[in-house]
């Protein structure tokens, strides 16, 4: 019977590990590519070729800037059915699609950089993500900045600085 021990250990860390989100997954927290209100969220569709939303719409001004959430490579730069769409390949192996382009400057093999603009929005912005050929949800990955809430004195006592706000994610 103590013979089976040590393999019933090793096969209990091996589920462990396997069931465990991959370090890529778990410390992705990216800046959103553009500041401004969700209209439709990710919706994941019952089948690969039903109706759903396979990433998120915002609600941007027209020609406002969409920034890559990571560095990576042009995959394709082109227009489908008259949109123009960015898909950048991430150093994760993660395919970043950037949608509902008014404009984008960018060539397949370009190089792009954390926060280089991929485009000029044509008054909504679509964001998706992608691992391999499955669809998720990219909300997660999409952190907000937020700030210590903190008093400001009113007896004319000068102001320390407020902390810089720092980015969280809802995984984080």
């Amino acid at each position: 019977m103590r013979a089976c021990a040590p393999i019933t250990v090793a096969a209990g860390v091996l589920v462990a590990v396997l069931l465990s989100p991959s370090p890529a997954v778990a410390a992705t927290c990216w800046t959103p590519p553009v500041s401004g209100v969700v209209t439709d969220p990710f919706r994941e569709p019952p089948c690969p070729y039903c109706a759903g939303n396979r990433g998120i719409e915002y609600a941007v001004g027209t020609r406002t800037p969409v920034r890559a959430v990571a560095a990576g490579v042009v995959d394709w730069s082109g227009t489908v059915a008259g949109t123009r769409y960015v898909v950048v390949r991430h150093t994760n192996g993660w395919r970043a699609t950037y949608g509902q382009l008014d404009s984008s400057t960018l060539s397949t093999g370009d190089r792009v950089l954390a926060r280089t603009v991929v485009g000029r929005a044509s008054g909504t912005a679509y964001f998706g993500l992608r691992r391999g050929d499955d669809y998720i949800d990219p909300a997660p990955f999409l952190g907000h900045l937020v700030g210590r809430p903190r008093l400001v004195p009113i007896d004319g006592t000068r102001a320390r600085a407020a902390p810089a706000p720092r980015l969280r994610c809802a995984a984080s």
